[in-house]
């Protein structure tokens, strides 16, 4: 028992056998040099009749015997020294100590003998003696060495590893990724398995974390190889719809009907198409969405501000010109080009032409009634943020693609399926985003429908345009087999273009979430919602009598807010959902996608670019914008 008393007993037991080993040294060196001694006159009668009885045991029959004798007991006198202890002692100091104290204990006897001198006799003594000593003092600094097996994982990186998915869960909607992962300080391969993309995927990181060349490139080809139809919002144009167009070719055979290609860009025509199709639209909701779409997405601020005077005005004055187009004449003027023109007619010749149509009396009493009245300013103030706004559309390549009817935007008509790219400038993004936003709405209604072909509809980033309804599509396009991804850089980036209380449903409602390097709210409430695990934590106290450790769990992030930002490339953390059929247990990861650099290098040398389906001069591109004012001019006349 570790009592006063028993230490004190054990400490002197340790020194008498210290003392021991040391008179049996003292004793060896008196036996040896006796001559010595004798010439120094340190020699009795006495001390030689006791040498002379002590000599006789077998231990100093020979000089090594001796030497061995008190090494073992110095040893033994050692065990039960504890030293108070210091963590800046090291093995290297020790061992020095202890291999220089042996040369210098045993090394002198193999060149003495009895016949040497006095001088060697001497030198014999005090090397031997220094030996003793440097071991002595060895055998102390043991132990005072602080011999404690502490993790050497300063960044508790192994503390934070986790088991992760190692199955490959594949099925005919599902995306599968390969990744790495390390737990118990090893690294194992695993699958990061979206077996439900209809339930939402968000993709965030920052610029340069990988989200396009490691998460949507592989959603984009794996969704064509499994025959989807889709749509792609490519905010940096060609860079994905290469990679859909590519993939389309290579994997043809994996639908029933080929879906047709097509590209909406604003700057360099491709296709045209016009998203206010008279026949898609059924009652007058429809024409209040799209011009919710295209006045927000101009006005990004007023989506702050929904149900104030002003953004209200603008919108209803719009969605009066919608439906009154598509009411006129079967919708034969029904277009957003037609729509600006309308909206910026002479206030006399507008009410007079919009008075025509009952069906919107509701909409344009407030204007009316103003108009009547002769209210000049209260009239300019209801319309003119309106007419601001859709005047920045008024270009004449913006009217030549939105006046076109090439194809309608039914993506997943199983029996005429699409891809369709969307292409935005980063330069122009304001602009085009409001117009880009406006076929994504059209296309959301007619996808978000049942008996129609799985489609997916990938939006790089997304806050660059205004997506009415996304919550809504995201909640209930599960059942109609519409998969969302979403691409943003930051949860705050989500929060000023749709607001704090958007934002947070977008990503409440999400439930396949891979995320790479990001900073602040964002990784906070990501490693919230990635939750906890059991961690084992280490201290240690020292005082000068004893050492203590004391080893605990304790529930911990499983990945901190600080580990989400310090991610490398290609580096994600992120959760999964799974079916009814497909349970995964380990749903979380936090691991590096594993990308075949050399094979998509040598694919993208392969690559065949997107064709060009028409070249416009400007002559035309000029004729269609004049006819576009001309139909308005005729609508007045008649």
């Amino acid at each position: 028992m570790n009592t006063g008393e028993n230490t004190q007993g054990l400490r002197k037991i340790a020194d008498f056998t210290r003392l021991l080993s040391i008179a049996i040294l003292l004793i060896h060196f008196y036996i040896l040099g006796y001559p010595a001694f004798r010439d120094w006159d340190l020699v009795s009668s006495i001390t030689d009749r006791v040498i002379v009885t002590i000599a006789r045991l077998s231990i100093f029959q020979s000089g090594m015997q001796s030497k061995l004798a008190a090494l073992l007991l110095l040893v033994v006198s050692l065990i039960a020294v504890k030293g108070k202890k210091d963590d800046s002692l090291k093995y290297k100091t020790i061992w020095a100590y202890g291999l220089t104290g042996l040369i210098l204990y045993f090394l002198p006897g193999l060149m003495v003998s009895h016949d040497s001198n006095n001088v060697g006799y001497v030198a014999y003594m005090v090397l031997t003696g220094i030996g003793f000593i440097l071991m002595l003092t060895s055998g102390t600094l043991i132990s005072r060495l602080l011999k404690l097996n502490l993790s050497k994982d300063i960044f508790n990186r192994d503390n934070e590893t986790f088991p992760q998915e190692e199955r490959l869960l594949d099925n005919e909607f599902s995306v599968n990724l390969p990744a790495i992962y390390r737990f118990q300080q090893k690294e194992h391969k695993s699958w990061i398995n979206i077996i439900n993309p209809f339930r939402g995927t968000l993709v965030c990181g920052s610029p340069g974390a990988g989200k396009s060349y490691f998460v949507i490139r592989h959603i984009i080809t794996q969704h064509i190889e499994k025959g989807f139809s889709m749509l792609i919002y490519d905010f940096k144009y060609d860079d994905l719809s290469k990679i859909a167009y590519n993939a389309l070719l290579k994997n043809s055979r994996a639908y029933q009907v080929k879906p047709a290609f097509y590209v909406i860009d604003l700057e360099n025509i491709q296709h045209r198409c016009n998203p206010l199709e008279p026949q898609a639209m059924n009652d007058m909701t429809d024409a209040v969405e799209a011009a919710r779409t295209i006045m927000l997405g101009l006005n990004r601020e007023w989506i702050k501000q929904q149900g104030q005077f002003f953004p209200e005005s603008a919108i209803t004055f719009v969605t009066a010109l919608i439906w009154f187009l598509k009411k006129y004449e079967n919708g034969k003027y029904c277009t957003l080009p037609h729509v600006i023109e309308l909206a910026l007619l002479d206030y006399d010749d507008l009410f007079k032409l919009l008075s025509l149509e009952k069906e919107i009396d509701a909409y344009i009493n407030p204007f009316m009634s103003a108009w009547k009245r002769e209210a000049d300013e209260q009239l300019e103030g209801q319309i003119a943020s309106a007419k601001i706004g859709l005047a920045r559309l008024a270009s004449p390549r913006l009217y030549y693609v939105l006046s076109g009817d090439d194809f309608s935007l039914d993506i997943n008509n199983p029996e005429a399926p699409k891809i369709i790219c969307l292409a935005n400038n980063p330069q122009k993004s304001q602009v085009f985003g409001a117009v880009l936003s406006l076929y994504v709405n059209r296309i959301n209604k007619l996808a978000n429908r049942k008996n129609q072909q799985k489609c997916s509809m990938i939006f790089d980033e997304f806050p660059t345009i205004y997506f009415n309804g996304i919550d809504n599509l995201i909640a209930t396009a599960r059942s109609n087999k519409v998969a969302v991804t979403l691409a943003v850089q930051d949860f705050s980036q989500l929060k000023k273009d749709y607001g704090r209380d958007q934002a947070e449903v977008i990503m409440n409602i999400i439930g396949n979430v891979i995320c790479g390097q990001v900073t602040g709210d964002t990784a906070k409430q990501l490693s919230e919602r990635f939750g906890k695990i059991q961690q084992q934590k280490q201290s240690t106290s020292i005082n000068s009598s004893d050492t203590s450790v004391s080893i605990s769990t304790q529930l911990d992030y499983a990945v901190p807010a600080s580990r989400i930002a310090a991610l490398s490339s290609g580096e994600f953390v992120g959760m999964v959902a799974d079916n009814p059929d497909e349970e995964i247990d380990l749903k979380m990861f936090h691991s590096r996608i594993q990308n075949d650099h050399e094979a998509i290098t040598h694919d993208e040398k392969e690559y065949a670019s997107i064709p060009k389906v028409r070249i416009v001069d400007d002559a035309a591109i000029t004729m269609n914008f004049q006819q576009i004012k001309d139909d308005i001019c005729n609508l007045i006349t008649k």
